[in-house]
């Protein structure tokens, strides 16, 4: 997608501090944290919400929660605790239009739901 900003980040035509990437995934901090880890794990492969998923990308999701798990001890949280939020959609919060999920961590976060 010509106009999605994670596209761009992941073809490296916006500068963003990569903390992982492979041929499937790319991960990078958030540019407005809300908690001291705050890293974005997304496919490279536009899809615009979790609704839009298909059975081929079962595998990828499922690696990407593998990534989380890296970065969640890289990142020494895994221990303490973390979350991981995926927004789907205008009412769920949703900014960009590609799959993303937001690896949360470093503080204690409340329980609001």
């Amino acid at each position: 997608m010509e106009d999605c900003i994670f596209c761009k980040i992941i073809n490296k035509e916006i500068n963003s501090k990569i903390l992982y990437e492979d041929e499937e995934i790319i991960a990078f901090n958030d540019i407005n944290p809300i908690a001291p880890i705050h890293i974005l794990v997304l496919p490279k492969k536009h899809i615009s919400k979790l609704t839009d998923l298909k059975k081929e990308d079962e595998a990828v999701i499922g690696k990407i929660m593998s990534v989380i798990n890296k970065l969640a001890k890289e990142n020494n949280i895994a221990e303490t605790g973390f979350r991981v939020v995926a927004n789907c959609g205008v009412d769920g919060g949703q900014a960009v239009g590609h799959i993303h999920f937001h690896l949360l961590g470093g503080r204690k976060l409340e329980n609001k739901m």
